[in-house]
């Protein structure tokens, strides 16, 4: 039987090299496996410095819309308007979770 151009017997083949290649144990080197090891304080830096860059961008694009900027659109400031609103907000709620995090650990009795 053709299935465009391939015969199933062909399909079959590659299903069952595909099935081999799944099963078969990959053998790694330890040199290969690299772990990346990211430091909380690093990553926390960086989201923060992520959300201050967002705030800075929709401050800067409403002054130029307000200063009468042509090339700035009101769609293009609402839109970083709002992209600044919610990463605030998701900021806020992680450091909410952070703080019920701690003050649960806090209050575990050893």
């Amino acid at each position: 039987m053709q299935t465009g151009g391939i015969d199933s017997s062909r399909i079959e083949a590659m299903i069952a090299q595909l099935k081999a290649a799944a099963t078969k144990p990959q053998a790694v080197a330890p040199t290969e496996v690299q772990t990346v090891k990211v430091n909380f304080a690093d990553a926390l830096k960086a989201s923060l410095d992520s959300v201050s860059a967002t705030q800075q961008k929709s401050a800067e694009l409403g002054k130029s819309f307000t200063m009468g900027d042509d090339k700035v659109s009101l769609s293009d400031v609402m839109i970083a308007m709002q992209k600044s609103s919610i990463a605030f907000q998701a900021t806020v709620q992680v450091r909410n979770k952070l703080v019920t995090a701690y003050n649960e650990i806090m209050n575990m009795q050893v």
